[in-house]
């Protein structure tokens, strides 16, 4: 009978965290869908379906050191793109406790600059997830990493 007792609480919690993480795995599908639609528009151009996935203080931080984009400058800067392609591989996303935001970093095959990586923050809008910081990195092996920072310290010393 105790076993039986056991059994009965042991099951009942585990479906009380299979009913909590349901919500979670379905905003982890509309997180994807988001950070893919990006990739999308991206591709294609599409500036208006790129930004609307933005939310309205949203800010791009691009490879450069300088590049700290705020939405409407990188919109300026975009406007005269017909787009760039950035495939996504593998991608992690973390959620809050409370269920408002969310972090990621994916791995990106550029056709342009090869592997390259992305890391962001999104925020829980009316309108549902909107990426609020997407920051770009091109990511450097380790060996060689002395050589091209003594090549960045050169270039920006000029």
């Amino acid at each position: 009978m105790k076993n039986a007792f056991l059994l009965t609480i042991f099951s009942i919690t585990l479906l009380s965290c299979v009913q909590i993480s349901q919500p979670q795995q379905a905003d982890i599908v509309a997180i994807n869908r988001v950070l893919d639609g990006y990739h999308q528009a991206a591709a294609n151009g599409e500036w208006d379906v790129y930004f609307d996935l933005m939310s309205e203080d949203g800010v791009f931080i691009g490879t450069d050191a300088r590049e700290r984009w705020t939405k409407p400058e990188f919109r300026q800067y975009s406007s005269g793109s017909n787009g760039w392609v950035y495939t996504p591989g593998q991608r992690n996303i973390n959620i809050t406790s409370d269920g408002q935001s969310a972090w990621f970093d994916e791995a990106l095959l550029s056709q342009s600059y090869g592997s390259s990586r992305g890391t962001g923050v999104l925020i829980r809008t009316a309108q549902g997830w909107k990426i609020s910081q997407y920051h770009l990195t091109l990511p450097i092996p380790n060996g060689m990493v002395r050589s091209i920072t003594d090549q960045i310290k050169e270039y920006e010393a000029q």
